[in-house]
């Protein structure tokens, strides 16, 4: 049968775009996507999130050589900084689709249904395509309570004209840590919501126990063991119930975590079964229609929903379609929160290491006074290295400093090459957070 198009990619984001380009050059492919061409992370995700953040990095700083070289405090100009922001943002879409036009790779804006498993319906116009992606990527999850409405979400903090005087963040993860920085620093009153008593559940207490005391310390009111049941206006005001609790804000955002983004997608109509948790895959990624595929946050497989998770599948899938047989198989994936410090993690879990002390070595650093932390003047820099003592080989490690970024992206790479302690003791830059890794094991 012929079909309007090789391959149909549902999603202009990161993991719909590697799909695409990586197709472009041998198939004729359509991308359809039916919000900003570009997806949530470089239009109102990380991208314009660490943008935000570099003006906290920044008054951090400041604030931390105070007196010793530096006199004064910077002070967060929001209306500047989202301007900086826009100043990025603002091209993301246009530029993303020259980018798709220049590539020849066609377009059509609009949301996609599944009409079965090799057509779609995007508005009044039918295409068929021999495969079909699906890259719809997550939405945020609000509370089943009433007024619910009332709350807003992670983009509309990240395009604030101005900043509310006080923000209540419901939920205790990535988004909430995140922006509750920013708008803390920023000079907001701000407050965060949370179910239980725990922090950041993806990472190990030890780390997220010492970010807490940060956050509480940059003036983050925490409340735990909430589980809110009604949410009314008061005014120009929001107001949040729960049993034995009140509070009124200018600004409730919800953070309670995020939900594949299926509904209205038609994945019936092809015979596939999901829920919010995402779409069902196998170890190519395809659904249960072997033509069909889902990738990044969308699909059911429990890598951590980031971005380069997705361009990375994104890419794979293509490899796929155009004829490889292998499994999908993951790198070392690192993850990290940008709050008053960064906190990253990769590999295997600090607790799970702990907990088989037979299997595996585990060496805490306090690297306040080594040297690179306390040319930061960083206090709380801490560093966890595991080492797998059946191989000897470098296993998973945890990062609380202001350079886990460059420091656990080192770590990724010496897990995936199947490193030993050892042989990360090469001649790095110095001095850099890299020059240090021969003495944090």
């Amino acid at each position: 049968m012929a079909y309007d198009y090789d391959t149909i990619v549902i999603g202009g984001g990161p993991g719909g775009l590697a799909a695409a380009y990586g197709l472009a050059a041998q198939q004729k492919v359509l991308v359809i996507e039916g919000d900003l061409w570009g997806g949530t992370c470089p239009n109102y995700g990380c991208d314009p999130k660490k943008m935000l953040y570099r003006g906290v990095e920044v008054k951090n700083a400041a604030l931390r050589m105070n007196g010793l070289g530096i006199s004064g405090t910077a002070k967060i100009d929001w209306p500047s900084l989202m301007a900086f922001k826009r100043g990025y943002t603002s091209g993301i879409p246009a530029g993303t689709l020259n980018g798709l036009t220049r590539t020849g790779i066609k377009t059509l804006y609009g949301r996609a249904q599944l009409l079965g498993e090799h057509a779609v319906k995007v508005g009044s116009q039918n295409v068929t395509g021999e495969h079909i992606v699906i890259a719809t990527g997550h939405t945020p999850r609000f509370p089943d309570i009433p007024g619910a409405n009332l709350l807003k979400t992670s983009r509309d903090f990240l395009d604030l004209d101005e900043l509310p005087t006080s923000i209540a963040f419901i939920g205790a993860g990535y988004v909430s840590v995140e922006l509750a920085n920013i708008a803390a620093a920023a000079g907001a009153e701000v407050h965060i919501i949370g179910h239980s008593d725990r922090l950041l559940r993806a990472f190990p207490k030890v780390a997220t126990e010492a970010l807490k005391q940060l956050l509480i310390k940059s003036g983050i009111h925490f409340h735990p063991n909430v589980e809110l049941t009604k949410i009314s206006p008061l005014g120009t005001m929001t107001h949040l119930h729960a049993d034995d609790f009140d509070m009124n804000v200018d600004m409730a955002i919800t953070a309670m975590g995020r939900i594949a983004n299926v509904a209205d997608l038609g994945l019936a109509n092809a015979g596939i079964k999901a829920d919010t948790r995402g779409i069902p895959v196998d170890d190519h990624l395809r659904t249960v229609v072997p033509n069909i595929y889902a990738l990044g946050d969308v699909n059911l497989k429990p890598q951590p929903k980031l971005t380069p998770v997705a361009g990375f599948e994104g890419r794979y899938v293509a490899s796929q379609i155009l004829g490889s047989q292998e499994p999908i198989h993951y790198p070392a994936i690192p993850t990290i929160v940008f709050g008053p410090t960064e906190l990253a993690k990769v590999g295997v879990a600090l607790e799970d290491a702990e907990a088989a002390p037979d299997r595996y070595q585990v060496v805490h650093n306090d690297t306040t006074q080594w040297y690179t932390y306390h040319r930061l003047q960083d206090p709380d820099a801490q560093v966890w290295t595991i080492v797998d003592k059946t191989t000897g080989k470098l296993a998973g490690a945890v990062v609380l400093a202001s350079l886990a970024e460059d420091l656990i992206n080192t770590f990724a790479a010496a897990i995936d090459a199947g490193k030993k302690p050892a042989e990360l003791n090469q001649i790095y830059a110095y001095p850099s957070a890299q020059s240090d890794l021969q003495y944090l094991f």
